[in-house]
């Protein structure tokens, strides 16, 4: 009998099913995983999962395993946690991170995967792409030491870069949110926490996460004069307005974009997306990052899951999926 797997497809904006997929013997060359679990990028992936993605943006938003084209029907995801069942020897009965969808088997190429450190339980590994774009936006705003900060934005990526922030040495560091709840997972984080109007200002470096007009406005009303703002928001398919009249020319402000899709310039010469990774993995030996985690729900709940994380009825940073045991 041909052996399947299950994995979860968006079938349409705002609807998704499981379905059951093909699972073909792997080459010498790649490596059969069984997944243990999953996590949902929240501000990303409900995006994707409303069909918010522009036309314009179709090709650069694929993930590396994604099959179907946006805005459905597509299978779609990237923070894949899983033990290798078959392939060489050096990865067999490996737990290793992949950036393949929600998926309870697969095959890919041996390159495809990371082995996660012993240091790392699988359930934290799923946030390795997270810490990822945080390392990568770092690179881009090479923070100094003194220097005052402000991450704008207490989703999943903006408390990714304010754990990566709390270990620099000497600087100031607020995180800056809406929801006075995100005080709880700031002090989990080891770093400050401020609703907006209470904010300190005269930073150096703002990294703005929060994805509203509103945030990205207080984070240029919060800079020092020839301050930065490093915007990693991703509004999809929504128009935003930025104030760039009143001080912004004479306080000479700058605002400059960050995306995880390419290594930052700073360090393009010399790491690569596998070594940067390596240290997302490396980095999430700090149980601190559990914070991160605010949520878990079976795979076959999947369908059931994202309208409610779209809606907001499920508050989330990241949402944990878990699989079915190797018997199950």
């Amino acid at each position: 009998m041909p052996r399947v797997a299950c994995a979860f497809w968006i079938t349409a904006p705002g609807q998704g099913e499981i379905r059951e997929v093909p699972l073909r013997n792997p080459d010498p060359d790649e490596v059969l995983v069984r997944t243990l679990c999953s996590g949902v990028s929240r501000g990303t992936e409900t995006l994707v999962f409303r069909g918010g993605v522009p036309v314009s943006q179709h090709s650069v938003m694929r993930a590396p395993f994604q099959e179907g084209d946006f805005p459905a029907p597509l299978k779609y995801g990237y923070l894949n946690v899983g033990v290798v069942e078959e392939g060489p020897s050096a990865l067999l009965g490996r737990t290793v991170f992949c950036l393949y969808p929600h998926q309870t088997h697969y095959v890919v190429p041996a390159s495809a995967v990371t082995p996660v450190p012993d240091s790392v339980p699988a359930p934290r590994a799923v946030l390795a792409g997270t810490v990822e774009t945080a390392v990568n936006a770092l690179w881009d705003a090479a923070p100094l030491v003194g220097d005052r900060i402000a991450v704008i934005g207490a989703g999943m990526v903006g408390c990714g870069v304010a754990a990566v922030l709390a270990r620099y040495p000497a600087v100031r560091v607020q995180l800056v949110d809406a929801d006075p709840a995100r005080a709880a997972t700031a002090e989990a984080l080891g770093v400050d926490f401020a609703l907006p109007q209470d904010a300190l200002g005269d930073c150096d470096l703002v990294v703005h996460a929060s994805a509203t007009e509103e945030g990205l406005a207080r984070s240029l009303e919060l800079l020092a004069p020839e301050g930065t703002v490093i915007e990693l928001s991703w509004y999809g398919d929504r128009q935003v307005s930025l104030p760039l009249g009143e001080a912004f020319h004479s306080r000479r402000l700058v605002v400059r974009s960050s995306q995880v899709g390419a290594v930052s310039p700073a360090r393009r010469a010399r790491r690569t997306f596998a070594d940067r990774l390596a240290l997302a993995l490396d980095l999430l030996a700090d149980p601190a990052f559990d914070a991160l985690i605010t949520g878990e729900s079976a795979f076959e709940e999947l369908p059931e899951v994202l309208p409610w994380l779209v809606s907001g009825d499920l508050p989330a940073l990241c949402h944990r999926i878990r699989y079915p045991p190797a018997d199950g």
